[in-house]
């Protein structure tokens, strides 16, 4: 039996061929997410992209799914994919845009840009004094993956000694001076300049960095999210911000999101929040890599090969 791949990702002209090129038996459909019919699903055994969550119940004979994002947390819950169905992300896809939207918070936060951007809306021309640099500081990254490693790699080369917690460690990592199981979290956040969160939703991050965590910061340390917001208790960094604890933080995810016209950060002193906009499709490159890996794991798939980043074994 031919395989039926739906291909929802956002192609350019010429990719399609490559596609088919690789799997000439196959039966190839082109759609979005939001233009995919029932029936495509139903029919569908390979699916490229970013389907909707609540629709995957009707691939009653998808056998693999390789996803646009990085985060696969959405399709983990219990019954979203039908059984035996093997998954796999596109991680490390926006690892240069995420990591570079950490590094402009950074500098923002070290310069005390968002202070004044602020006297700027208000036409007063104001000094805020003494700035912070990142050269010859310590930038804890928590999570050394995709991301965590490009960010700590522009943290280096600024002259940044960077230090990266993962769960497992089985050897150098890339942009990294040293690199630590996660259990060491408590005993280095005394010890960063800059701490920066680059963690997926799972059981483990979750609430990972708690009042008590935060406490053990540098009184004027940074403070980065760019994972999940649920790795942070933003109430309780917001009040410890608000009593003066940290130089600066900058989130650009939340619990939940969009974050409610209504919550106290948006009036944290030296918080910086964007909207869930560092990754995505806005770089070119990211889009490009999307592309890349689906037919790279296309071709392995089609070989019996060994998929890149498999998330879900089936």
């Amino acid at each position: 039996m031919s395989e039926y791949i739906l291909n929802l990702l956002p192609l350019a002209e010429g990719e399609r061929e490559k596609f088919e090129a690789l799997a000439p038996d196959a039966v190839h459909v082109y759609a979005g997410r939001k233009t995919v019919t029932p029936q495509q699903m139903a029919e569908a055994t390979i699916i490229f992209g970013w389907p909707k969550a609540e629709e995957l119940h009707k691939a009653r004979n998808l056998k693999w799914l390789q996803t646009m994002w990085a985060g696969t947390d959405e399709y983990e819950g219990e019954g979203i994919l039908p059984p035996g169905v093997i998954m796999s992300s596109s991680s490390g896809s926006n690892s240069l845009s995420v990591a570079e939207h950490m590094l402009a918070s950074v500098m923002a936060l070290c310069r005390r840009l968002p202070t004044y951007r602020d006297s700027q809306k208000q036409h007063r021309w104001t000094d805020e004094g003494v700035m912070k640099t990142i050269y010859g500081g310590t930038v804890l990254v928590v999570g050394a993956g995709h991301i965590g490693s490009t960010f700590a790699g522009m943290c280096r080369a600024l002259g940044a000694h960077t230090i990266g917690l993962k769960r497992t460690v089985r050897g150098p990592v890339e942009g990294f001076d040293e690199v630590f199981p996660l259990e060491k979290l408590d005993e280095l956040l005394p010890q960063a300049d800059v701490v920066a969160l680059c963690l997926p939703h799972n059981a483990q991050s979750a609430g990972l960095m708690n009042e008590a965590r935060i406490g053990l910061m540098k009184d004027d340390a940074i403070f980065i999210n760019a994972g999940r917001g649920s790795a942070l208790d933003q109430d309780a960094l917001g009040r410890a911000m608000q009593k003066g604890k940290l130089w600066g933080a900058a989130l650009d995810v939340t619990v939940p999101e969009p974050l409610p016209e209504d919550s106290p950060l948006w009036d944290v002193p030296n918080l910086l929040l964007t909207s869930h906009v560092a990754g995505g499709l806005r770089l070119p490159v990211t889009r490009e890599n999307c592309v890349r890996l689906a037919l790279e794991n296309l071709k392995r798939y089609l070989a019996g090969e060994p998929l890149e980043n498999v998330v879900r074994r089936g």
